[in-house]
């Protein structure tokens, strides 16, 4: 049977879901909103994942995202690793001389350098939203065109009209300003392309040695006209991988696949976790100050695991020595 390695990447907008072959090539991926619910989002997906391949032989797992502890401890996965780590790996599989990974989601985006195949800095925006796909969707709702016609209708644009986009607010008031004076659609999108990388650059990417080989993922990849306006800013061409909306997963499952070689053993608890039964309660510690708020993940009636805390009195606590409230 054929191994494969599976790598998830829980995000406040979206959770990724991959699968890979030793060779690591994506076998089958999921994109699936959060929604406040990611317990209930990965099981969905290990569901979609059995539903489209059968028995299947995983060999090691992987986590990452502002989730990847959770569902670290729904898969027992084999590696956890932070969104830049994630991302940085899965750029050099496909660019072995990548020296900036441009990302931008929903609703953060990052910046990577790398030099040598070390990642040396990065900076992430998890603050301002103008520089988010977010910012796109909105105004794209606004104008009444949806967002995957958005940078098509961009590129059309003959006379570009600059729109603030030091800050989301100013740039929506400045865009409705803009189609009151007259503007062409096509030269206001433009408009907001140029905006959101400008915010970009100005923030994330600020101080930043921003050389080629530039590659471009996460979300907002799709979108022509912001790969354009980055190209325009550059001067650079900037490449995006085939699989740019699910890199931070693949990124992981290849470190999954290498930390199983040394391991020679996954810990992965099996596709079966899907039809467990998880809740999630929280509880306060007055143990200090710091009164940090900690999370217990239940199933079959038994606290699995209790985490949040600053100390590690409750996330080292073993599980043959959790008490049950």
């Amino acid at each position: 049977m054929e191994n494969y390695y599976m790598g998830v990447d829980v995000g406040s907008v979206s959770t990724n879901i991959i699968l890979m072959d030793e060779d690591n090539n994506l076998i089958s991926k999921k994109y699936l909103r959060t929604q406040g619910k990611p317990i209930e989002i990965i099981k969905d997906g290990l569901h979609d994942l059995k539903k489209e391949m059968g028995n299947i032989n995983i060999k090691g797992v992987g986590t990452t995202g502002s989730g990847r502890y959770l569902a670290n401890l729904m898969l027992g996965a084999d590696v956890v690793k932070n969104e830049i780590t994630s991302h940085a790996v899965a750029a050099l599989n496909y660019i072995p001389d990548v020296k900036t990974v441009i990302e931008i989601g929903g609703q953060d985006s990052k910046i990577i350098i790398i030099r040598d195949g070390v990642v040396v800095d990065f900076a992430m925006n998890t603050v301002c939203a103008a520089g988010t796909g977010s910012f796109l969707d909105r105004q794209a709702y606004r104008l009444g065109i949806g967002i995957e016609d958005f940078g098509g209708i961009a590129l059309k644009s003959k006379n570009p009209v600059r729109i603030a986009g030091r800050c989301a607010v100013f740039a929506e008031s400045d865009m409705i300003h803009k189609q009151q004076l007259g503007h062409n659609q096509e030269d206001i999108i433009w408009g907001l392309c140029e905006a959101l990388v400008r915010n970009y650059l100005n923030n994330v990417g600020k101080g930043k040695d921003i050389s080629s080989p530039v590659m471009f993922q996460g979300g907002v990849a799709a979108n022509i006209g912001i790969k354009r306006a980055f190209e325009d800013a550059l001067g650079v061409e900037v490449y995006i991988p085939e699989n740019y909306d699910v890199m931070g997963a693949l990124g992981v499952a290849i470190l999954a696949k290498e930390e199983v070689k040394s391991k020679k053993e996954s810990s992965f608890k099996g596709l079966e976790i899907a039809d467990v039964e998880y809740s999630v309660k929280g509880i306060e510690c007055n143990g200090c100050s710091n009164m940090c708020e900690i999370l217990e993940i239940w199933a079959d009636n038994q606290v699995l695991a209790r985490y949040g805390d600053k100390c590690g009195k409750w996330s080292n606590m073993s599980k043959d020595n959790i008490k049950l409230a």
